[in-house]
């Protein structure tokens, strides 16, 4: 396994937005590309995120059932880091250290502490980088899934 990258919750909710057809496509290209690499991984954070997130804003549409559904599709084609005692005191470094949002900060100590250079998201500024971990944005102009 060569996990290039932790994704994070905007780019699986874009794979269920058809109101953003762009993104919708975009994301399903990219995770098409990293599953099939084996390169990406995911955190019981970001799947937690996802199902809230797509019942509340898809619950139309996006049962709680088919949520569940998809968030085992999900977990069964990429590896899940667990969110340990030692991710959350890493985030909370990072917090303090550098100003994140606790969330974010969690997502990047998952990468951090489990050797993954690249986070996919959208929320953080395009090639940011962090002791050792690079933001990218898969929906910014001129990314390549290749580059990865």
């Amino acid at each position: 396994m060569s996990v290039r990258a932790v994704v994070d919750t905007n780019v699986l909710v874009y794979t269920q937005d058809a109101d953003e057809p762009e993104r919708h496509d975009r994301a399903i290209e990219v995770l098409d590309w990293l599953v099939t690499a084996d390169g990406a991984a995911l955190t019981t954070q970001v799947l937690a995120e996802y199902y809230v997130t797509v019942t509340r804003r898809f619950g139309d549409r996006l049962n709680a059932e088919m949520a569940t559904e998809q968030v085992k599709r999900f977990s069964d084609s990429m590896p899940v880091f667990d969110t340990t005692f030692d991710v959350v005191l890493e985030a909370l470094r990072g917090v303090i250290r550098y100003r994140m949002s606790y969330y974010d900060a969690q997502i990047w100590a998952a990468a951090r502490l489990n050797g993954i250079g690249t986070v996919l998201s959208e929320d953080f500024q395009d090639g940011q980088e962090i002791e050792g971990v690079r933001f990218v944005d898969p929906f910014a102009p001129g990314f390549d899934t290749e580059a990865l």
